[in-house]
């Protein structure tokens, strides 16, 4: 697994509107059973409106989608199949929104 890598979403209450989940756990962290995630989500699937350098925009596999940076959520690593994509691209974009969660700048 590597950071940043795209994995389908499998909760098939959320799948719909929030097709995809990205990992944003470093991969030196690989041998813990969990990682920390964030949604992806459609834009038309977002009720308020997304703050962008919160909610950066990304594209996976043709489908425009929303980094729901607020929220990030622990998962057992066992739950990520296969990776479908990498954000690496976006690396600098997706550390900044994180930043901003953290810290407001």
């Amino acid at each position: 697994m590597a950071h940043l890598d795209v994995y389908l979403n499998r909760d098939a209450r959320t799948s719909n509107s929030r097709p995809y989940v990205v990992e944003l756990q470093s991969g030196l962290l690989d041998n813990l059973p969990t990682t920390i995630i964030a949604p992806l989500a459609k834009p038309q699937s977002v009720d308020r409106l997304s703050i962008t350098r919160l909610n950066p925009g990304v594209n996976v596999k043709g489908t425009d989608l929303i980094l729901l940076t607020q929220d990030l959520a622990a998962i057992p690593r066992s739950l990520l199949k296969s990776s479908v994509a990498n954000l690496s691209p976006q690396r600098d974009e997706i550390l900044a929104a994180m930043d901003f969660l953290f810290t407001g700048f």
